[in-house]
């Protein structure tokens, strides 16, 4: 059973299960060939020191794993994670691309 919205679900499951220093998510659902207000599509900017002495891919594990079921809502995650040094030394963020299948 789903409650709230994907991107609460996603902002209580990493709060609860991560020592965060920052979190920002995106809805770039609008960007992609979607129904309005849909939840499917989402970009985290990440800062944990749970990063620390972790790879990239390992990273990226750690927060799928605590998403568990909600990913199954999710079409598509990017996933921009840091520790709090990397965060402060280069704090640039990505910008997603535009779809191909965009009307």
């Amino acid at each position: 059973m789903n409650k709230g919205s994907t991107e609460n679900r996603i902002i209580n499951t990493l709060n609860k299960c991560m020592n965060l220093t920052s979190l920002k998510i995106l809805n770039e659902s609008f960007m992609h060939n979607v129904p309005v207000n849909a939840e499917s599509h989402f970009k985290i900017i990440i800062v944990s020191n749970d990063f620390n002495d972790l790879s990239h891919i390992q990273r990226h594990k750690l927060v799928y794993k605590h998403l568990g079921t909600i990913m199954d809502d999710i079409h598509a995650l990017s996933i921009q994670p840091f520790n709090e040094e990397e965060f402060k030394l280069n704090p640039t963020i990505l910008d997603s691309p535009e779809c191909a299948h965009k009307k």
